[in-house]
C-alpha cells in the first residue's frame, strides 16, 4: 500500500473524533514535515506517519494500551511495518529504539508541538508573533500545559542534534501556515 496523507487522515478521522486531538494530529504533521522537507526525507511518508501516531488514543487512552493496541489496527489497514514501529516509538513507555531519523523527529515533535499549541492558546495574537524564548520561559513554568512532558521536549531537541531554542524555532515556523486550522489564528485574521 502507497501511504499517503490522505489515506492517513481518513484513518484518524474514522478513530479520533475529538477536536483537540485531530488539532494535535495537525500540529504534529506539520512539525514533522517541515523537518522531513528540510533533511530531504519523504514528506508524504512522514506526514502520514505523524498523522497516526495518536489515531488509537480515543478508543485506547491509557499507557496499557496506546499506541500498542494501535499497532494491529494499522497493520490490519495496510500500513507498512516502517509506519507502525514509528508510531511505537513515539511512546516513551514502550522504550523501543529511535533508530531512523523518522522515530527520532516523531519523537521530538510530538510533546513540543502540543507545547508550543498551548502556548499559542494564550496569545492574543495565536501563534503570528511566537518566539522561542517565549516558549521556553513557559517550559520552566511546571503549572503551565502540566501534561506535556518536559523532559520529553527537552530529550527530542538532543535527539534531532539541535540546541532547544532551534528545535523550537523549528516548529512554530512548520506551524504558522496551518495557525487557522489548530485555533491559533488572531480574531480578524483571513483564513
Amino acid at each position: 500500500m502507497d501511504v499517503s496523507r490522505d489515506r492517513a487522515w481518513e484513518t484518524l478521522t474514522k478513530y479520533t473524533q475529538s477536536e483537540a486531538l485531530r488539532r494535535h494530529a495537525l500540529a504534529v504533521e506539520a512539525s514533522v514535515g517541515g523537518y522531513a522537507g528540510r533533511l530531504g526525507e519523504d514528506e508524504e511518508l512522514w506526514r502520514a506517519t505523524a498523522l497516526l501516531h495518536d489515531f488509537d488514543y480515543e478508543i485506547h487512552p491509557t499507557l496499557d494500551k496506546h499506541p500498542q493496541d494501535g499497532a494491529p489496527i494499522l497493520r490490519e489497514e495496510g500500513y507498512p511495518e516502517e509506519v507502525v514501529e514509528a508510531v511505537l516509538s513515539h511512546a516513551e513507555h514502550l522504550a523501543m529504539p529511535r533508530d531512523t531519523p523518522l522515530k527520532k523527529t516523531l519523537f521530538a515533535c510530538d510533546e513540543l508541538s502540543g507545547f508550543v499549541h498551548a502556548c499559542g492558546l494564550v496569545r492574543p495574537d495565536g501563534i503570528a508573533t511566537l518566539e522561542p524564548r517565549s516558549v521556553k520561559k513557559k517550559l520552566k513554568q511546571p503549572s503551565f500545559a502540566a501534561g506535556v512532558h518536559r523532559d520529553e521536549v527537552y530529550t527530542g531537541a538532543e535527539l534531532l542534534q539541535l540546541e532547544l531554542e532551534e528545535h523550537i524555532s523549528n516548529v512554530i515556523e512548520s506551524m504558522r501556515p496551518i495557525a487557522a486550522q489548530l485555533g491559533l489564528q488572531a480574531p480578524g485574521e483571513g483564513a
